[in-house]
């Protein structure tokens, strides 16, 4: 029997991926979460065989959800998402992710590749993968990127200035910057963007 953490910040999907997959005969859900800090929690917790992760799940997301588990346990973990980004596909598998699959996988092909990545394999959605062999590199520089990292967080200036060790004016002026490379109004949105791009 594998034993599965289904994390996702969406009651319905995940009442139906739980649902969906406890119908198969060698699956069993032993944990559901519905934030990042949750799943975390509760794998360590529980000790699944695998982990599936939302991307987009609040407080962070399930790339810090996956590192902070990856940093605790060997539990393997298998990343959903909407926003299949060539960026996030590059910074998953840094970090040990073993799956990397689209919302739109039938629960059916799901179930396979949880087999696949239980017995020591990984999964990465071919689409996706052919678009990080495609993609352009980042415009941004390591500041500018850090000091989106540091703004995704809903952070004023002056705290962003704080956390990065920099001048406040200093830091409007790498967000001013990341904001015109990227074509974007605010440093929300630009931050969005790289996150999105799997830049920070």
């Amino acid at each position: 029997m594998i034993r599965l953490l289904v994390a996702d910040d969406e009651d319905l999907v995940r009442g139906a991926l739980v649902a969906l997959l406890g119908l198969e005969d060698d699956l069993t859900v032993v944990a559901e979460a519905a934030t990042s800090a949750d799943a975390v929690r509760l794998t360590l917790e529980h000790r699944p065989d695998i982990a599936v992760l939302d991307l987009e799940m609040p407080p962070a997301d399930g790339l810090r959800a996956a590192e902070g588990i990856r940093a605790e346990s060997s539990v393997k973990i298998i990343l959903v998402t909407r926003h299949a980004r060539p960026g996030v596909l590059r910074r998953a598998l840094s970090v040990g992710v073993r799956g990397f699959v689209p919302k739109t996988t039938p629960a059916a092909r799901l179930a396979e590749i949880i087999r696949d990545v239980a017995a020591g394999r990984r999964y990465v959605d071919p689409d996706i993968a052919a678009s990080a062999l495609t993609e352009g590199d980042c415009p941004l520089s390591d500041r500018e990127l850090e000091v989106l990292r540091a703004s995704r967080t809903g952070a004023s200036i002056k705290e962003i200035a704080t956390q990065v060790h920099l001048a406040p004016g200093t830091v409007r002026n790498y967000l001013s910057s990341a904001m015109a490379k990227l074509g974007v109004g605010s440093r929300h949105a630009a931050a969005h963007r790289a996150w999105e791009e799997g830049w920070i």
